[in-house]
């Protein structure tokens, strides 16, 4: 059969990813501040929109001439707005459609994700390196002796948040069989690391790993150290002068230098950045009911400046002024209305949680049922990917606490009856267990399981292990060594 080349023409609809569509569905993502911060940008740099207040006075004007866009029509409303929300049109064109036009394996359900373990970018939550993590990834590259890193990891694991070593040389030897010479050796090793100063075991120690890191430190700075620590830290300068027979002039300079050192090495790592959180909806529990409240304090009301559309009015058709006013106000009328779907989206997405988790917001985590994208996709009509896209960067406020809307989706387990059991509630039991468990005879992970058999969970001992490391809860043999903070 012969090759030829051939030229063939293929008609097909899809839907245009234009800068405005990419702009709503990108409004979907945002969290309550990060809209807000949306919002007031664009009020800054589109003069047709304002801000609409209680004293705002109502506008006057006729409405738009025909010669300016068109809002949409009533064709293409996807769906009625709830007489709770904002009273506009809806976008013109359809969420469902848009994403489905995807590839429907492009976004996943959480259920999936959870098994693939390859979640897409956009649920990835970005976390800060705990110095442990970093003094244990310098320990890998520093030594590839077994003893050297396990000592290693024992001194570690006795740090304190601010780098300090906690725990006796004596008492480390032991746990890890061990000499005294042995593990001086490597905290000698762990001493080296950076942040310098980690590892110390008192301040004076702390201040004089940093100066001795310097190739050429200055002695005079080292010498108050070493023998005149408590005449600096009571501000003896005047003494230490005599004592090491220096000017003063001398002596404070390198108090400067030592002023200049940092005391707890570990303050970086320390995750003091504090992280507030605001809720994005609020769900309250009236009578038998409950009831969903977005949050929408810092959010402006938006509507178009009627100055501007009567500018439309009296422009010609080729002015160069109203073919920018035109533009502008596509854009506001777009926004306006971007906001307002995410609204109603959010609050549908939140109305079906409530109703699939009823049983965790009456009684409990233990209660909590698995979900899926799809199971809420399917519930209120929309593509599982629109429902990821509105769960990202949320947070919902209920009589259970805050959590974030990603939390309820979860995989499940059945359990002995048949029913599906959430793999939270799971990890909750094994918490549990271990919490419990003689510390002198920690529980293996397959006594683990046999103990969630007999709670009617019939579960392996590598999902069992799967979720203690989830947990950050260490293997038996390590948690006999090592004394677990409950």
């Amino acid at each position: 059969m012969a090759m030829e080349a051939r030229l063939s023409l293929r008609q097909s609809q899809r839907v245009v990813m234009t800068p405005l569509l990419q702009q709503a569905i990108q409004l979907l993502q945002l969290s309550t501040l990060e809209l807000q911060d949306v919002v007031q940008k664009e009020l800054l740099e589109n003069p047709l929109l304002e801000e609409v207040t209680p004293d705002t006075p109502e506008p006057t004007d006729a409405p738009v001439t025909p010669d300016s866009p068109p809002a949409p029509t009533v064709e293409q409303v996807t769906e009625a707005p709830p007489t709770t929300e904002r009273q506009t049109d809806e976008l013109p064109f359809d969420f469902n459609a848009v994403m489905s036009a995807d590839d429907d394996h492009e976004e996943r359900s959480l259920v999936s994700q959870e098994d693939r373990e390859d979640l897409p970018f956009e649920n990835v939550v970005r976390t800060h390196l705990s110095l442990a993590d970093h003094l244990e990834e310098q320990l890998r590259y520093a030594s590839e002796d077994a003893a050297v890193r396990r000592i290693g990891a024992q001194i570690i694991g006795n740090l304190d948040e601010d780098g300090y070593l906690r725990a006796e040389l004596e008492d480390i030897a032991q746990r890890c069989g061990a000499t005294a010479e042995e593990v001086a050796r490597v905290l000698e090793l762990v001493q080296g690391f950076d942040p310098p100063g980690v590892a110390a075991r008192s301040i004076q120690e702390c201040l004089l790993l940093q100066l001795k890191r310097d190739p050429l430190p200055d002695p005079v700075s080292v010498e108050i150290i070493e023998a005149y620590f408590d005449d600096l830290s009571r501000r003896r300068y005047q003494d230490i002068a005599r004592a090491m027979k220096l000017p003063v002039d001398r002596i404070m300079e390198s108090v400067e230098e030592i002023m200049g050192l940092e005391p707890k090495p570990g303050r970086r790592f320390g995750g003091n950045d504090s992280r507030y959180i605001v809720p994005d909806v609020f769900v309250y529990k009236l009578g038998n009911d409950y009831t969903i409240v977005l949050n929408e304090d810092g959010i402006p009301r938006l509507r178009v400046n009627s100055l501007y559309r009567s500018l439309l009015r009296g422009a010609g058709s080729g002015d160069e002024a109203k073919q920018y006013v035109e533009q502008k106000l596509r854009s506001a009328l777009w926004l306006i209305k971007s906001v307002d779907q995410r609204q109603r989206t959010l609050r549908k997405v939140t109305q079906s949680i409530v109703k699939f988790q009823r049983e965790f917001l009456d009684r409990g985590l233990p209660h909590l049922r698995p979900l899926s994208l799809r199971d809420v996709g399917e519930d209120i009509g929309m593509h599982e990917s629109t429902i990821s896209r509105v769960t990202t960067n949320k947070y919902v406020e209920t009589p259970q606490g805050l959590f974030e809307l990603k939390f309820f989706f979860h995989s499940g387990i059945a359990s002995g009856d048949g029913e599906m059991v959430s793999s939270v509630s799971v990890k909750k039991m094994i918490q549990d267990i271990l919490a419990a468990e003689d510390s002198a005879k920690p529980q293996s992970d397959q006594e683990v399981a046999h103990a969630l058999q007999k709670r009617g969970l019939t579960i392996a001992r590598r999902t069992v292990a799967k979720y203690r490391e989830e947990l950050g809860i260490l293997p038996s043999h390590q948690r006999r060594l090592t004394p677990r903070k409950r």
